[in-house]
């Protein structure tokens, strides 16, 4: 099963747990200060992904397998929660809430969309393996060495805390060879055919904007290969810290996972009440 570090809640109540997927080349400890926030009035979970943090390496890196994964953790903490994903989590959670939508009572999904993208992080992944974990003593040492090959120190920042100098030997708590072979499947969507009912939150418009499921196969506007949503540019699969457009946004997101209904009007469903569902058995393609 996942790692997971879970956040009691502050004042229980009756509302399922949240949990949240962290993105590529995240953890569950980016999301830290996002999750105290949050944890006002449920208990919050937050999971390190496969090949990621202290979860368990694996074969496989696709999206199926991370809908499993999401699934299992949530089987063990009574049955059914909300969930929000970023970036690749946000595409697992998709996939989750597409094969197994009685796990997921609300969706929030920032940075991604349910397509295929034609860029990919291996120029990072490529950096973090340039440098040999048994060759720094310190996290300053290894700064200084992936400067080397990766100017923005941000970036570096946010990698080296997947950088475990106190294992022996020291290590990446990335698969990173693995995450290589697998990249195309990463920033690819898997040919998943399926209905989500409940309500769909999508934060940052510029990334996607859900159509209303009564939108017409006819209404080229309602759909982008197969799925009834389209692409309107954002980094989407980049490398985020602690997912940073959702910063602030906490207080409003803990509004709205508590409010019942299925898609009244200010709800997590948005005033539309729109269906997540994707059409097509085939994988989609955006050029973003």
């Amino acid at each position: 099963m996942l790692n997971t570090t879970l956040y009691k809640a502050e004042t229980p109540s009756d509302a399922p747990p949240l949990l949240i997927a962290h993105g590529l080349f995240g953890s569950a400890r980016n999301w830290g200060v996002i999750c105290r926030r949050l944890a006002e009035t449920r208990k919050v979970i937050a999971v390190d992904m496969r090949n990621h943090g202290e979860s368990p390496w694996t074969e496989t890196h696709r999206y199926p397998d991370m809908a499993a994964d999401l699934a299992e953790v949530i089987a063990a903490q009574g049955g059914q929660a909300d969930v929000l994903g970023h970036s690749m989590g946000g595409k697992a959670a998709m996939a989750l809430a597409l094969t197994e939508p009685g796990r997921v009572r609300r969706l929030v999904v920032a940075d991604v969309a349910p397509v295929a993208y034609s860029h990919d992080q291996m120029q990072n992944v490529d950096a973090m393996r340039s440098l040999d974990p048994a060759t720094v003593a310190t996290r300053g040492d290894a700064d200084r060495k992936l400067a080397e090959v990766l100017p923005d120190a941000g970036l570096r920042a946010f990698f080296l805390q997947s950088l475990d100098l106190r294992a022996d030997p020291p290590r990446w708590k990335l698969n990173l060879d693995l995450l290589a072979a697998e990249m195309p499947h990463i920033v690819g969507w898997p040919g998943i055919e399926g209905r989500f009912e409940g309500p769909a939150l999508f934060p940052d418009r510029r990334v996607v904007a859900l159509c209303p499921a009564r939108a017409s196969r006819d209404d080229p506007a309602a759909l982008s290969g197969g799925a009834l949503c389209r692409t309107e540019g954002g980094g989407a699969l980049a490398p985020c810290r602690e997912a940073p457009r959702l910063r602030g946004y906490g207080p409003r997101l803990s509004r709205r996972l508590s409010r019942s209904g299925g898609g009244a009007r200010g709800s997590a469903a948005g005033p539309q009440s729109p269906t997540f569902r994707i059409r097509s058995s085939e994988p989609s393609r955006s050029t973003n």
